[in-house]
């Protein structure tokens, strides 16, 4: 396994969405600008090196994965991290009823816990290493890491990390950058809860450590944002509505010259499959345990790259 496989592919990626000089083929087919706010830009790295975080790719931005200003209904008060797992969205509260809404992707970690927490920790490019359980388990693939893995750009949390606590017990669940900006907005095999790193960089200049944390349950979910459907990319989108049916016998009342309806239409956006806990089938894991490692693919990958395989995002910290 290589870990600098995942970037030199992404590098190749990024390169072929570089914008061409100006032609003069219609404005339709020029390359779709990127929001200043996911463009490339240079940080500083743990040893103060300049670490340069790639541009997000037009084609995973969009309504509801892009950093906005959105109406906010929740109960929490301005300032408060909220954690929507099922509709896969992170709100930071603001005052006079409104948030700003990221986009999340959710890893099995992400819904083994439920209720409040503080952020007791921050951490810019943190380090990470498997947990006892995880180099038990699946040496041949931890045993490299057992010394931990500094932070950078091959590390599995990104650029930024917040570690959520209950009182002085660490739940173990994160929220933190990403190695694969493609999984955001989707469910995935590993990890807890993972932004674009831009995105959570953003978030982190904005919060101080004790800022508190509402992760929603399902039911909450479904009360607050309304059931969801997952699209075929594995977006989640809300639920096709269904338009009122007309009641024949009314209509005839009220109009007697009306025709008679020999049939009643509905109307209803393309069915989709509901949205369903990917991990519902496992068993439920305590939220202070590890969490079994699961595999992620890079979609990168070519025969000349081989698949990349990341560690799960959700483990401890190296001490």
């Amino acid at each position: 396994m290589r870990l600098a496989s995942l970037f030199t592919a992404m590098a190749l990626g990024l390169a072929a969405c570089t914008p061409t000089p100006e032609t003069a083929t219609p404005a339709s087919n020029q390359p779709v600008q990127i929001p200043e706010m996911y463009q490339a830009r240079v940080d500083t790295g743990p040893k103060g090196e300049p670490i340069n975080i790639p541009a997000v790719r037009a084609a995973y931005l969009n309504d509801r994965n892009t950093r906005q200003m959105v109406p906010y209904n929740g109960p929490e008060s301005a300032g408060a991290i909220v954690v929507d797992p099922y509709a896969r969205v992170l709100y930071h509260v603001q005052p006079g009823g409104q948030a700003m809404r990221y986009g999340v992707a959710v890893g099995r970690a992400g819904l083994t816990f439920e209720g409040r927490a503080t952020i007791a920790r921050k951490a810019a490019w943190p380090s990470w290493r498997p947990t006892d359980n995880m180099l038990r388990s699946e040496p041949q693939l931890y045993g490299q890491f057992a010394g931990g893995l500094p932070g950078g750009t091959q590390n599995p949390l990104g650029s930024r990390a917040l570690y959520l606590y209950q009182g002085s017990v660490d739940t173990y669940y994160r929220i933190h950058g990403t190695l694969d900006p493609s999984s955001i907005g989707k469910a995935t095999s590993a990890g807890c809860i993972r932004m674009f790193n831009q995105d959570v960089m953003d978030l982190f200049e904005q919060i101080p450590t004790g800022t508190e944390v509402t992760v929603r349950s399902q039911a909450e979910s479904v009360r607050l944002e309304g059931p969801m459907t997952e699209t075929p990319e594995g977006y989640v989108v809300p639920a096709p509505t269904v338009a009122p049916v007309a009641d024949p016998a009314a209509m005839a009342m009220a109009d007697p010259m009306a025709a008679p309806m020999t049939s009643v239409q509905t109307t209803t956006l393309p069915a989709t499959q509901p949205v369903m806990d990917p991990y519902a089938s496992m068993s439920a894991v305590p939220a202070a345990s590890p969490v079994q490692p699961a595999l992620v693919s890079d979609p990168f990958a070519t025969a000349a790259a081989p698949s990349f395989v990341s560690p799960v995002e959700s483990a401890v910290p190296a001490r």
